[in-house]
């Protein structure tokens, strides 16, 4: 018979606690069960919410305000068990276990249990329990429980776990305040819980059997919660016989993301018209109150072109990032996704990676670094180490201020084009993913692929504040990156597109001088074309003579069979320390925040004016497409870099995943600028 062996925390590690003494609390629970919604609600603090188990690989810390003073709340990884199989699992369960330092040791734990799955959760109540520490069960989905038509016996869940149970609904803060008093209660007397009977004949972790634990759990959730009738049960199995079905599934996620995409681009064109109107309002006020001439000329081209230019360049994508990153949530919390992932399982198992890849995979939409720190939940190495190679290539946040402008530059005014090339680059992603999963596993990283079960957690609305907190903070973090490394990184680039000075060449002094003689003659409209043509050889030269330009005369031949220019091959070199810089390098080399200050147009059709030196275009069909699949296939991102060596151990991989990467993103620009300049 299955036992564990795991003994009681040891009494040296877990005092006695003294009225007054609560320093730490931690909420423990299984994946799923509302238990960061619950760390939100007690803490005021912004944490993602995740449906699917392992998304939350690492303690969180919060302080939780009481009357005798706050305390430390805990948010530790989920778990179903204390017989932990993955690294974070093992350090919930050592935690709980008081096998970390004393002041690592909760002195009271929050039970969180899931008022719709209660059997389930009462197994790990089950280990818990016995380890004799204050406890408060808080019964979160209690919303659902009662659409779902669930009647909890309260009083008598209570007794049988010997410990106040207080039904709580996180999102919408019902019941918080009650299991503040809860814990109040134990701050003045606290007490260990009163196992019931059944429980106590069990016995302690160590040697128990799961078949009486079990039981116990069965017998207390049959006894204290009424199940729904059939109707309810049937409806859940109608959805998702539709929306897991292996073919039909995979459509209607496909079907959705394409929906979302397309309200990224038609709801956010007001919003990114306003910030834009905002930057363009403010460079223009710099400039006039900047005296010209000297010294002064530097100073308003550093603060137009290098502050206003660079950052407001980035900060006009804010809108599409915020709605993608609010529908996402929404989706998730809605419980669809862990829908999705069932149906991505088959197709992951057919490439070689397990359905828990399915998590770091999907929360590498938003970014590689917590992607890859969450493959810590696979438990086979070989499975982790092709999902850490190959999360990078999915979409990142940072990729989608690249791809909007590039796509904005291919179909600004056709919304659906644009959200069909968006999805595409999504989808590019993700095909890359799984090809080269599957070619290092067949190759390099050979292996059997573990079996995976994925849980699906019960279908509920979504919550609008938790979406809307999760999408304020993305949008903060991306704030703050515009405001420090962008705009560090613009400046450089201005100071290197601006010095060392050079004198206008000979043919713009001549052009100027034509300029004159034709406005004299009264011909104020070809006058006018020669001083735009003298203006471009002049700062075409300005820059060729520039630190900024050299370089990128250097390194262009490299890049030229990719559709790229100078300023373009500079753009990636910058990219390198966060893929969005390209944005803001782009602004700063090609003049927007000049433009947009004299109100000549928008960053787009600045762009879309910028000439080669031969008269012709830069941004061509055939370029801005090969640019595009360079960004979604492109490393371009040194702190995922040195996440994947923390995580690997080794630089060796974080080298070979930088190589493969670039190596991969060159080609297939290459191959799609070259038959998309014989074909488009």
């Amino acid at each position: 018979m299955t036992t564990l062996s795991l003994p009681v925390a040891p009494s040296s590690r877990r005092p006695k606690l003294q009225p007054g003494g609560l320093q730490r609390v931690a909420l423990v629970g299984n994946p799923n069960a509302g238990k960061t919604s619950l760390f939100n609600a007690l803490t005021g603090l912004r944490a993602k919410t995740s449906n699917f188990p392992g998304t939350t690989v690492e303690k969180r810390h919060g302080q939780l305000k009481l009357s005798h003073g706050p305390v430390t709340l805990i948010d530790l990884p989920g778990l179903y068990a204390l017989e932990a199989a993955t690294p974070e699992e093992q350090t919930a369960r050592d935690i709980l276990l008081g096998r970390f330092a004393e002041d690592q040791t909760p002195d009271a734990l929050v039970l969180v249990l899931d008022a719709t799955n209660l059997d389930r959760n009462l197994f790990l109540a089950s280990q818990v329990l016995p380890l004799q520490v204050p406890t408060v069960v808080a019964l979160t989905m209690m919303d659902a429980a009662r659409r779902g038509g669930i009647d909890l016996d309260l009083p008598k869940l209570s007794t049988e776990l010997g410990c106040p149970v207080i039904p709580v609904n996180a999102p919408r803060n019902e019941g918080i305040d009650a299991l503040r008093t809860a814990l109040e209660g134990i701050v003045a007397a606290p007490q260990a819980p009163k196992v019931s009977p059944a429980l106590a004949e069990c016995g302690t972790c160590s040697g128990c059997p799961f078949s009486a634990r079990y039981d116990w759990a069965e017998s207390v959730g049959a006894g204290c919660a009424t199940q729904p009738g059939e109707s309810h049960g049937k409806t859940t199995e109608r959805l998702d016989r539709v929306l897991t079905h292996k073919r039909v599934g995979v459509l209607l996620f496909a079907l959705v993301m394409l929906v979302v995409f397309w309200m990224i681009f038609s709801i956010a064109q007001h919003p990114m018209g306003w910030i834009e109107g905002i930057f363009g309002f403010a460079g223009e006020a710099v400039s006039s109150v900047i005296p010209e001439g000297g010294v002064w000329d530097d100073v308003g081209s550093l603060l137009v072109d290098g502050v206003i230019g660079g950052v407001g360049g980035m900060l006009i994508f804010l809108p599409q990032i915020a709605i993608l990153f609010f529908f996402i949530a929404l989706l998730e919390d809605s419980g669809y996704l862990a829908r999705a992932a069932f149906v991505m399982d088959r197709l992951m198992h057919r490439v070689g990676l397990p359905g828990k890849s399915f998590v770091p995979l999907l929360s590498a939409h938003a970014c590689a670094l917590p992607a890859i720190m969450s493959t810590r939940v696979i438990e086979n190495k070989r499975d982790r180490l092709v999902t850490i190679l190959v999360a990078p290539l999915m979409t990142c946040s940072a990729r989608v201020p690249v791809y909007a402008l590039i796509v904005a530059l291919l179909f600004a005014d056709r919304p659906w084009l644009a959200s069909l090339t968006f999805a595409g680059a999504y989808a590019l992603g993700v095909v890359a993913a799984l090809v080269m999963a599957m070619l290092f596993k067949r190759t390099i990283l050979r292996g059997e692929t573990d079996p995976t079960v994925i849980e699906l957690p019960n279908y509920k609305w979504p919550s609008l504040r938790n979406a809307l907190l999760l999408t304020l903070d993305r949008c903060w973090i991306f704030i703050k990156k515009a405001g420090t490394i962008i705009l560090l990184i613009s400046v450089i680039l201005w100071a290197m597109a601006t010095y060392p000075k050079a004198e206008p060449p000979a043919e713009a002094v001549a052009l100027e001088a034509q300029a004159a003689l034709v406005e004299g003659e009264g011909d104020a409209g070809a006058a006018e074309a020669l001083r735009a043509e003298a203006e471009h050889l002049t700062s075409q030269h300005a820059l060729d003579h520039s630190i900024a330009g050299r370089v990128g005369n250097f390194i262009e031949p490299i890049f030229a069979p990719l559709g790229f220019d100078e300023r373009i091959s500079i753009g990636v070199l910058t990219s390198f320390a966060a893929r969005e810089v390209i944005v803001s390098t782009l602004a700063v080399l090609y003049g927007v925040g000049e433009d947009a200050a004299e109100d000549e147009g928008t960053m787009r059709e600045t762009l879309l004016s910028a000439r080669r030196d031969d008269g012709s275009p830069v941004f061509t069909t055939a370029t801005c497409l090969s640019l595009l699949v360079f960004y979604v296939l492109a490393m371009q991102c040194l702190p995922t870099q040195a996440v994947t060596k923390r995580e690997t151990g080794s630089w060796g991989w974080a080298g070979f995943q930088l190589a493969y990467m670039t190596a991969l993103a060159y080609i297939a620009a290459l191959v799609t600028f070259q038959v998309a300049s014989i074909w488009v």
